[in-house]
């Protein structure tokens, strides 16, 4: 599914770039280095899944394109799942690898199934994790079922050699929710 060009694209910005800076909960939670496959499943007591939504080879959006490093327009694997603890979505989560990158690669992200995406690149020594950006994530851009404006979105890059997978996830309220942290996910900037 093609996604909505906006009038005003996401702006991702580092920690140091946000203000008003959001509440330490949602810092943790945004800039945590580690996997965050590990942490919902930790969170979830081990009542974690993660289910497709969309996999294919798709023309990238710009600002993918802009990160990836690649001609704007260029074709691109996307993967979408949900996160999900309690069988509930906790994370929507979007990567794209450029296909002129992952095409001999030995890398096949349409083998992966329900398994997380994120849990192969951590256990992958080979890949090095680029620095996280924030932003508060287009609702356009989500499924209709948990579309809801001014979540927090994050994202960064996995490297190994030429390719590059860049991984977006957004926090859902069913995760603040969890965490006790409703109040903490409001709308602060």
């Amino acid at each position: 599914m093609p996604h909505a060009v906006l009038p005003h694209p996401p702006r991702w910005l580092s920690a140091a770039q946000l203000h008003p800076r959001p509440t330490e909960t949602v810092l943790d939670w945004l800039f945590d280095q580690g996997s965050l496959t590990r942490r919902l499943i930790a969170l979830s007591a081990d009542h974690f899944s993660v289910s497709p939504l969309l996999e294919g080879w798709q023309s990238l959006r710009h600002d993918e394109c802009q990160a990836l490093g690649v001609t704007a327009g260029s074709q691109g694997w996307v993967r979408e799942v949900y996160l999900r603890g309690h069988d509930r979505p906790w994370v929507f989560a979007r990567s794209v690898a450029a296909r002129s990158a992952l095409e001999g690669s030995g890398f096949d992200l349409s083998l992966l199934g329900s398994r997380s995406l994120g849990e192969l690149l951590f256990s992958d020594q080979a890949f090095a994790r680029g620095p996280i950006e924030v932003t508060r994530y287009p609702a356009a851009w989500l499924p209709a079922e948990v579309r809801e404006e001014q979540l927090w979105g994050r994202r960064s890059c996995f490297v190994r050699g030429d390719l590059v997978v860049l991984v977006a996830e957004v926090y859902l309220p069913a995760l603040w929710a969890e965490i006790g942290g409703q109040t903490h996910a409001g709308n602060h900037a």
